[in-house]
């Protein structure tokens, strides 16, 4: 199964993506995640990478793809692949479906996460995460045992600097403006699955399979 997972910030992608990689038992392959391995790892698309951010400039699409692109050619990529992260606009898309072809493969759908603005700015300004573990819970939705500890190591937990509203908001229209173009653009393609992520986690997941049939 070869997916991609659209939908704002705050509309609970992260979440479901490691239910449906363990599903299907494809990599969930976050962006930031194989940025910050780059990164760390120091390679090629690493370094060239580090330069930019170091900088405080975006990467360029040219060396965001390359990146995407070797990952998606390693071995336990064979089932397929969940994309999280990417494409974030038009331009990437175009250049995936290039890599794509060259390879001689093609997606199977593009879950869209559809989620009112309003309630997204409500889940991300009451989320918490633990420092030692990077577990995610939330003040209202998914509230710890213990006020302030991880259910999972008993670390503290935090709220990120730019979990703010003036922040969020900010968030979801460059979402709105960049982003949420690729759900025309792959409906196009029929691949689009548009799933209500109001629901309870459990229900999400559940429509989200019952679309990929």
């Amino acid at each position: 199964m070869r997916l991609i997972l659209l939908g704002p910030p705050g509309a609970g992608k992260g979440t479901q993506a490691d239910k449906i990689a363990k599903e299907y038992n494809i990599p969930h392959i976050s962006t930031g995640d194989i940025f910050r391995a780059n990164i760390k790892n120091e390679t090629e698309l690493g370094i060239k990478a580090k330069q930019y951010i170091d900088n405080g400039e975006l990467v360029p699409d040219s060396v965001v793809v390359a990146i995407v692109e070797d990952r998606i050619k390693q071995e336990d990529t064979k089932n397929g692949f969940l994309l999280d992260g990417f494409p974030r606009t038009e331009n990437q898309a175009l250049a995936l479906d290039a890599v794509l072809k060259e390879i001689g493969i093609d997606l199977d759908a593009v879950i869209n996460i559809n989620v009112d603005s309003k309630i997204l700015v409500s889940r991300i300004t009451g989320r918490r995460i633990c420092k030692n573990c990077g577990a995610t819970f939330h003040v209202e939705f998914n509230p710890p045992a213990e006020e302030g500890l991880c259910d999972l190591c008993g670390g503290e937990l935090y709220q990120r600097s730019d979990d703010n509203e003036k922040t969020v908001q900010n968030r979801i229209e460059i979402y709105n403006k960049q982003t949420a173009p690729l759900i025309e653009y792959y409906s196009k393609q029929d691949l689009i699955k548009t799933i209500d992520g109001e629901q309870a986690i459990d229900k999400v997941f559940t429509h989200i399979i019952e679309k990929l049939g």
